[in-house]
């Protein structure tokens, strides 16, 4: 269920939008309000996932209830209402930060167009903010290698900047950890960082996940939606394993990285992004450009930066923290007390070829602190590390 609030003085404005919304989806819960005190005091009190208010009214204008609500609640898209003189007025609230605006009298197609694109955002900036929570705890960069700390270096030095950035390294090496202390170190920080793993979305399907699409773009195809591009728009975009990625996705991850716009699939319509964009991958992108699988315009724009994140097996002296780390994590997670390992059983754990790198570590720690004694022994690894 949707709640939308209508902020109007005319009535019959605003039984015509009442009229057009209800109708148009029965899900959507509709509230009025007659002036901007009247509206400003429900959204004190209530949330709204979307608010359509007009420019001009008696008693506080449209600009001051739209400064308003952003100060109270930041995350609700807001739809301005402008009259034929009202526009100059209603472009430079876009400045301030309202969502889009309308004229009056609302064209039937845009206003429902506007109220599905402004509610698709709005669910997805909730579902960035729930994970951002997450993000420090679940992100945490352990070691002490001169390898980490060249890496350590290297985000405090490009994070503040707008730089694209490409990390490289094998899979379970950690970088979507690099990424994640990129963003979070950034003057974006408080924008959205929307994930994209370019390998698990099929090859027909990665064009509308990063761009959206209009309705009847293709068979399943319902309504329109948004895509990660605009998702991001204020924060960072990080295409992991973009190695995978097909030829015409890249041929437009480039146009929006050209000329910061991206086009829905099914539209001809350019849409403004401003999105940070971080790659990743597991590939040597210069031989997938010599067999014709990746574009070497791309790879230039994506490399402004390389970050290069070492095998495990290139910096065994962090094992030690590694193992500590994950088994006071996992203890916690699981609601047990920490189990130690001996001087032995990490020493031998330093001396095995992690081939899964620090992905391979944790489960084999997380199976030596179910399986192990309360202490986790030599014995204990030789019996059990290699299952």
């Amino acid at each position: 269920m949707s709640k939308i609030l209508i902020i109007e003085d005319e009535a019959a404005i605003r039984r015509v939008l009442v009229k057009i919304l209800s109708e148009e989806n029965d899900t959507y819960q509709v509230e009025e309000a007659e002036d901007g005190l009247v509206g400003i005091d429900k959204i004190k009190k209530d949330d709204f996932d979307l608010v359509l208010c007009d420019i001009k009214m008696p008693k506080m204008d449209g600009v001051e209830v739209l400064e308003a609500a952003k100060k109270l609640k930041p995350e609700i898209p807001m739809v301005m209402i402008s009259g034929h003189g009202d526009l100059d007025t209603a472009v430079n609230t876009m400045r301030l930060g309202a969502f889009d605006y309308i004229s009056k009298p609302p064209d039937l197609n845009r206003l429902l167009n506007t109220v599905r694109i402004a509610l698709d955002r709005k669910e997805l900036v909730v579902e960035n903010k729930m994970l951002k929570k997450k993000v420090s705890k679940n992100y945490e960069m352990i070691g002490e290698s001169a390898a980490i700390a060249r890496i350590k270096d290297m985000i405090d030095k490009v994070a503040p900047t707008d730089a694209r950035v490409l990390i490289t390294g094998p899979n379970g090496t950690g970088k979507e950890l690099v990424a994640h202390w990129l963003h979070q170190k950034s003057d974006r920080s408080k924008g959205p960082m929307v994930e994209v793993n370019c390998a698990a979305i099929p090859s027909e399907l990665i064009e509308s996940e990063l761009f959206g699409h209009v309705k009847g773009a293709f068979t399943s195809a319902n309504k329109d939606r948004a895509g990660k591009f605009e998702a991001a728009s204020g924060g960072t975009i990080f295409l992991d394993e973009i190695g995978d990625m097909s030829l015409s996705a890249q041929a437009k991850v480039l146009r929006a990285l050209q000329e910061s716009r991206i086009q829905r699939v099914g539209s001809d319509k350019d849409i403004k992004v401003n999105v940070r964009v971080i790659a990743a991958t597991n590939k040597d992108l210069k031989k997938e450009i010599e067999e014709g699988n990746f574009r070497e315009d791309l790879y230039h724009r994506l490399a402004v930066i390389l970050i290069e994140v070492p095998p495990l097996n290139d910096r065994r002296e962090d094992i030690p923290l590694l193992v500590n780390y994950f088994a006071s994590k996992i203890s916690q997670e699981q609601g047990n007390t920490p189990k130690t390992f001996s001087a032995k059983a990490i020493k031998l754990l330093q001396n095995y070829d992690w081939t899964g790198n620090i992905r391979e570590l944790r489960n084999v720690v997380e199976r030596l602190i179910i399986l192990g004694g309360k202490e986790v022994s030599e014995a204990d690894v030789n019996a059990f590390a290699s299952k």
